[in-house]
This record gives structure tokens, C-alpha cells and sequence, in this order.
């Protein structure tokens, strides 16, 4: 009867202490279709602005946390414009993982190197300025600095970028062409991507399938140097946005990964066929900003969906 009595005891304490693991479940399942709704009304969102737009878009979206995607043509290919320095930098970085170069070695300025669009390196001494790899790569990203792009470019090679974005399982994403190449751009040698693609790029150089811990830290501070550009635009000024714009006739791009804190994620716009090229900036900002909005709330709230912010009183 004790022996009976000690084990009733012993089961009872057990599942008292034991999780509700029915209950842990169900508010899971809660948060997840609250969340749910919230990315109908985000998808409902874009779809508008898609609408309104006098041209062609495509979107990806990448949840870091849970891994969930949005897209909306996000496996027709774009022209990137600027955008595709995002894959000289990769290049950049792995070929010094590997050895095959450093980020301090040094290059003179050529005068026979300068090209349109080039304010800092237009601007230097040929002949006498040396500057850094790492360097003319933050000249790249913050002003897009054309003659540094093509510089690096001669540095790691063109078919070297397109051999490691072919690794990477990259179809679409291609480096055709230096910059200001026009007659390379007459011809059809456009340097090309999806939304898709580049998102899954920017999404395993994120996760340090590219990159040691080190080299991956460095890139994205790179990509994150402060610059005019659209997905930050309506955006905190503090939040750290690693983005790298790109822009053409009748073409608006943007693409990044957002730092929310708990909640990262990243977002690729890109536009042709603009009716009006301001347009196009305009919707990668809203679209910006409505993804943010989402994001942003649901890093700060509770799988009931309750916001706490500092400074909040509980009631």
C-alpha cells in the first residue's frame, strides 16, 4: 500500500513538473498563424505597389530566423547595375580566405584605369596614391566608385566571380561586363540576376557558408559602409542595413540584408521597364519599409503578439 502510494506520489510530482508540452504547442501554433497574417498583409502590401508601379518587379524576402521566404518574380532575370558589385566583393573576400591575395596589398592609381562615375578615384594622384584592396572595395560599395569596381575586378578576374557564383548553384547570376563598358552593354553583355539568386547569395555568405567567421564579420561591414541608397531610406538611421543599390536607365535595384536585432532578414527589389525611374526608388522604399515594419514587430513581441517596448509599464 506505501509502495503504491510512493509511486502515485512519484508520477503525481513528475507531471506536475513536467512541461505542458500540449499547451507549449498549441501557443506555437497560435504565434504561427498570427504571423501568418501578418505576412498576408505584407504580401497584400507589395502586391499593391507592384500594381501602381509603371514597369516590371520582382522581390525576394528571407526570414533569417525560420528560414521563410516571400517572392514575386523572383526567378526572372534583372539587370543589376551596381548590385552586382555584391559579387566582387564575395570574390574579393574568398580569394583572400584562400590566400590568393590580401585585403592590405597595395595598388597604385592608373590614370589608364579611370572610367566615368569614379568620385574618389578620379580625384587621386595617378601614379603616386596607393591605397588598399580593402579599400578600393569600400570605395565600390559606399560611392560605387566605377574604377575601383573595374580594378578589382582585373584583381580577382571575371571568370573567376562567375566560377565561384556558379559553386554557389547561381544560374542566372552573371559579371558579363566591366563597368562603363558601353559597347560591352550595346552588345547584350549585361551583368544580370533574380531576386531569387541574390538573396540566396547574401543568404549563405549570412550563415558563413562562404566565409570564415572573421572575413564574414569584415564583408558585411564592407557591404554596410553608409551610402545613398533605397531600402534604408525610410528606415532608423541606426539600423545596420548591408545593401548595395544599382542603377541604370528605366532600372532600380536594391539588395540586402537588415539587422533587426532577433529578427534579421533579407530583402532583394529589383525594377526594369520604369516609366519613371523615381518610381521605382519610391516602391523599393515602401516595400522596404512595410518588410521592416513586420520584422521589426515581431522581434519584439511575444508569441502572443504583445510589443514590449522600453520604458513600457505592465498592466
Amino acid at each position: 500500500m506505501f509502495k503504491s502510494k510512493s509511486v502515485f506520489c512519484a508520477v503525481l510530482c513528475i507531471s506536475l513538473l513536467r512541461p505542458n508540452t500540449s499547451a507549449m504547442a498549441q501557443a506555437v501554433s497560435s504565434a504561427t498563424a498570427k504571423q501568418e497574417v501578418l505576412w498576408q498583409k505584407l504580401e497584400k502590401s507589395i502586391a499593391d505597389i507592384d500594381r501602381d508601379l509603371d514597369g516590371v518587379m520582382g522581390v525576394f524576402i528571407t526570414d533569417l530566423t525560420d528560414g521563410r521566404h516571400y517572392s514575386l518574380h523572383a526567378d526572372d532575370v534583372f539587370p543589376q547595375a551596381s548590385s552586382i558589385k555584391i559579387c566582387v566583393l564575395a570574390e574579393l573576400y574568398r580569394q583572400a580566405q584562400q590566400g590568393k591575395l590580401k585585403l592590405t596589398d597595395m595598388y597604385t592609381v592608373n590614370a589608364a584605369d579611370l572610367v566615368q562615375d569614379s568620385d574618389i578615384m578620379g580625384g587621386l594622384t595617378p601614379g603616386v596614391t596607393q591605397i588598399t584592396l580593402r579599400d578600393l572595395a569600400t570605395m565600390m560599395v559606399a560611392v560605387s566608385d566605377n574604377s575601383a569596381t573595374n580594378v578589382l575586378i582585373d584583381r580577382v578576374g571575371m571568370e573567376n566571380v562567375n566560377s565561384f557564383l556558379t559553386s554557389q548553384g547561381l544560374r542566372d547570376t552573371r559579371l558579363r561586363r566591366k563597368m562603363m563598358d558601353l559597347k560591352a552593354a550595346g552588345e547584350g553583355r549585361e551583368n544580370v540576376s533574380t531576386p531569387g539568386e541574390m538573396s540566396r547569395l547574401l543568404e549563405a555568405l549570412y550563415q558563413g557558408k562562404v566565409l570564415n567567421k572573421d572575413l564574414t564579420a569584415d564583408f558585411f561591414k564592407v557591404l554596410a559602409t553608409h551610402k545613398d541608397s533605397w531600402i534604408p531610406r525610410l528606415l532608423p538611421e541606426d539600423l545596420k542595413i548591408a545593401d548595395k543599390p544599382g542603377a541604370l536607365e528605366g532600372v532600380r535595384n536594391d539588395s540586402g540584408v537588415i539587422f533587426v536585432e532577433k529578427r534579421p532578414y533579407i530583402l532583394c527589389v529589383m525594377t526594369t521597364y520604369l516609366g519613371r525611374e523615381r518610381d521605382g526608388e519610391e516602391a523599393i522604399s515602401k516595400i522596404s519599409l512595410a518588410a521592416w515594419k513586420m520584422f521589426d514587430r515581431m522581434a519584439r513581441a511575444s508569441e502572443y503578439g504583445r510589443v514590449i517596448s522600453p520604458g513600457n509599464s505592465s498592466r
